[in-house]
């Protein structure tokens, strides 16, 4: 992957495989609810979730999911990671960033409609023109919460290496 591609991620993801079965793996991480305090530590079905605890979070913490499944064809398993913010954080971006792509289409459309008949369109090309400024906001929004988060993004990936390096698990691939 280039690494023009890179810079424009906002919610990077890692794969890996290792040698254990997923249930094991599974396991493991389920074990460290109780054995620490640092992080709260979820799982659903094949899927984890490590957080930054609720006293220690901001608007911008990210979380680590893990999906561990399972590799028939090396008897082992596939980590997928993918960091992201906070569920609802991510929903009410994502949200705004509907909102702004159908308001400049939305006014676009009345912009070119009004320039067509002839008639006054300055305010409609005004607020197409602002959304297209509300969108890059919402995107360098986005950038600066990622870097704000990115101490606890480094966190969480250790916190997952040294869980599984704890029980001598290592990556194959």
């Amino acid at each position: 992957m280039s690494t023009a591609t890179n810079e424009i991620v906002l919610r990077p993801r890692f794969k890996f495989k290792v040698k254990q079965d997923n249930e094991s793996l599974l396991k493991i991480f389920e074990d460290t609810k109780n054995t620490q305090q640092n992080f709260v530590v979820s799982r659903v079905d094949d899927h984890v979730f490590i957080k930054i605890p609720k006293a220690k979070q901001h608007f911008w913490s990210p979380q680590l999911h893990l999906e561990i499944n399972e590799d028939e064809d090396t008897k082992g398993s596939t980590i997928y990671g993918l960091f992201g913010p906070n569920p609802t954080v991510w929903t009410m971006f994502m949200f705004f960033h509907f909102i702004v792509a159908g308001l400049f289409i939305g006014f676009g459309i009345w912009t070119y409609v009004n320039w067509s008949l002839e008639t006054d369109y300055a305010i409609q090309l005004f607020v197409t023109l602002l959304m297209i400024v509300l969108w890059f906001a919402l995107y360098f929004g986005g950038r600066l919460g990622k870097k704000t988060g990115m101490g606890e993004m480094h966190e969480l990936h250790h916190f997952m290496r040294d869980t599984l390096r704890s029980k001598d698990i290592h990556a194959i691939e």
